[in-house]
């Protein structure tokens, strides 16, 4: 069948998945198996979203996901509604930014009443990715990476945290949450590695704003994480201090080029880096390469 006969067909069966609701509600029907047609039309109108998916018809399906998840909450089927909210909310996504936004709220809200908080933090994650993309308002998504790295507790979203408030110039929040994820994991055997890169990253942020705080972050980071001292990581930011403190943009350059020739910086690091080098005196705009 094509899409527009699948259209055509999920039309019809929320036509149908209709009926039974206002079917259910009457008296007798109550007495007689109400809630049987109830579950036969939450069946229906998720049957007519799987439809609408395939005809691309995004809106109707995350519409018809949304009328199944209120009927699985009428009948006390809590997983089943959240489930179905996240349905619609996967659907909307692609159509309408801010109804997606308002699904997953929904989803999340079963969610946490059942304390179910990881996948609620998993959803919080969704809705951060959506502001920071979709409706481009990055204070919104910090709010939600915030909710998420409560929930989880987890070094992912508090990583994001600290990479959008260093990009909105929050060095301090950022320098704090770099500094205590780096701790938490130098400790972890599994994750031990990763702890360079949040000193790192946190010792970026004190450049940023001033190159003595930086210096004495640095010994304190070496200090408390010896294995830091040999990273790569840690040989560039003494370089790039030394570079700032001579002045000099092309040593600073240089330093930057040799590191990006085996670890290619991501968008974040090329940002950082290029912040500390217009604080070398006569440095314009520039760039790294």
């Amino acid at each position: 069948m094509d899409s527009a006969g699948k259209e055509r067909e999920a039309v019809q069966l929320m036509a149908e998945a209709e009926k039974r609701v206002k079917g259910s509600h009457s008296f007798l029907r109550g007495l007689f198996g109400g809630n049987t047609r109830v579950e036969e039309a939450c069946e229906m109108y998720t049957r007519a979203a799987n439809m609408f998916k395939i005809a691309k018809n995004w809106s109707a399906a995350g519409n018809a996901f949304c009328q199944a998840a209120k009927l699985h909450m009428q009948l006390q089927s809590k997983h089943d509604s959240a489930t179905s909210f996240v349905d619609a909310g996967n659907a909307y996504k692609k159509a309408d930014p801010q109804e997606a936004i308002n699904c997953l709220n929904a989803a999340i809200d079963i969610y946490t009443d059942m304390g179910r908080f990881t996948i609620a933090a998993k959803h919080h994650i969704t809705i951060a990715e959506i502001y920071e993309a979709e409706l481009v308002d990055i204070e919104k998504a910090i709010a939600h990476y915030e909710q998420a790295a409560d929930y989880y507790k987890g070094e992912e979203s508090n990583r994001q945290v600290a990479a959008y408030a260093a990009q909105l110039e929050q060095y301090q929040k950022a320098i704090e949450i770099y500094e205590q994820v780096g701790t938490n994991t130098m400790d972890n055997p599994l994750l031990k590695y990763s702890a360079k890169e949040y000193f790192f990253k946190a010792a970026l942020c004190h450049f940023i704003v001033d190159e003595l705080n930086a210096k004495l972050a640095l010994e304190k980071y070496e200090e408390m994480f010896p294995a830091f001292t040999d990273s790569r990581e840690c040989k560039l930011l003494k370089k790039l201090l030394e570079a700032h403190e001579e002045q000099n943009s092309e040593a600073y350059t240089e330093a930057v080029k040799e590191f990006d020739s085996i670890s290619r910086l991501d968008q974040w690091l090329t940002t950082m880096l290029l912040r500390i080098k217009k604080t070398i005196q006569g440095e314009g705009d520039g760039d790294l390469k």
